[in-house]
């Protein structure tokens, strides 16, 4: 039996990587959590009992000791999903943050030294690209040059990596993925955010519409996960020799603007949207940048297909939002599997 070991197992793409895989393999499956910053023990609760799932709790600030290491036991797989993700709290904060996300994946590659896995995945953004101009996606290796704090955090684990699987031979593959959507997700992120205004009733700031505004490829956090298993199965020998580790770029198929998104969230919970706009002072964000845009031929040449895709994504999202809507203000509600 496989065993994948997922870092950030209760964060939002962790946690739907868990139970994808429970749901799609007979792989044994460890999520390593530490709930401390957007990581939600709820998220897991409807997983807990699962014969196939061990829940270990570490903080990777720390190294991974050699007693937890001999605890999780032999890993062929490790998914490092671990990581701050949110823009506007890199850039109101950015030392914790970055030191945050480079420190958990230096304590990710050293153990993963111990346990010599077949494969360690670094997820990572589309955001370390910087800004994409109309009509150009971003390939595989395009230069890195990143805007904010958080992108530039993600590139710092990039580059770690890189070193490791240079100076150590250590299996690692890149991803760069998309906005993501999905159940149970934070309510500092887009689409949670548009749903529990949905559903209190309450107008969803934006800008006037003269205004220029950003466009971002949408991709459902269980498509993302379903990538990840695809790629866990390409064993690193079937990646073509090179000067620099595999990369692939997990994409979304839909671009839209967020008055665009929001008014697909809206439809697909058939509930009114209303607006209020906001003054440009209010919606002034330095570091963010108006397009993402990456190339996912590379990835689709070996036969993976989303799922799901956009359109039942976003339907799955809504029907569990109305049966679950405590959970979005975080409420006492039991969480339900999505």
């Amino acid at each position: 039996m496989k065993h994948l070991l997922v870092t950030g197992g209760a964060g939002f793409v962790g946690h739907h990587l868990v139970e994808h895989a429970l749901e799609t393999t007979d792989w044994r499956v460890t999520a390593l959590v530490s709930f401390r910053h957007r990581g939600c023990p709820r998220r897991l609760a409807h997983l807990q009992g699962h014969p196939q799932l061990s829940i270990v709790w570490h903080d990777l600030r720390g190294p991974v000791t050699l007693q937890l290491a001999h605890e999780i036991g032999p890993v062929d797989y490790i998914v490092h999903a671990a990581a701050e993700s949110h823009v506007d709290r890199s850039i109101a904060d950015p030392v914790p943050f970055v030191r945050n996300n480079v420190d958990v994946t230096l304590n990710l590659l050293e153990y993963a030294r111990l346990v010599h896995p077949s494969v360690v995945i670094q997820i990572s953004t589309d955001e370390v690209y910087g800004p994409a101009a109309p009509d150009v996606d971003h390939v595989e290796w395009f230069p890195i040059i990143p805007s904010n704090p958080y992108s530039a955090s993600k590139a710092a684990q990039e580059a770690i990596a890189i070193s490791y699987w240079r100076t150590y031979g250590l299996p690692v593959v890149l991803t760069n993925t998309m906005n993501n959507f999905g159940e149970r997700q934070d309510q500092e992120k887009f689409t949670p955010m548009v749903i529990s205004h949905l559903l209190r009733g309450v107008p969803i700031p934006a800008r006037s519409p003269e205004w220029e505004q950003g466009t971002r490829f949408w991709l459902h956090a269980r498509d993302h996960a379903d990538a990840l298993l695809h790629l866990c199965r390409l064993a690193p020998d079937t990646f073509p020799a090179s000067d620099r580790p595999a990369r692939w770029h997990i994409v979304g198929e839909v671009e839209l603007a967020s008055s665009e998104m929001a008014m697909a969230i809206a439809d697909a919970m058939g509930i009114r949207l209303r607006y209020e706009i906001v003054s440009r002072s209010a919606e002034h964000r330095p570091g963010h940048d108006l397009r993402y845009a990456l190339d996912g031929h590379k990835l689709a040449a070996t036969g993976w297909e989303a799922p799901l895709g956009f359109g039942r994504g976003l339907e799955r999202v809504a029907a569990w939002a109305k049966a679950n809507p405590h959970w979005l203000t975080l409420g006492a509600e039991p969480v339900r599997s999505g």
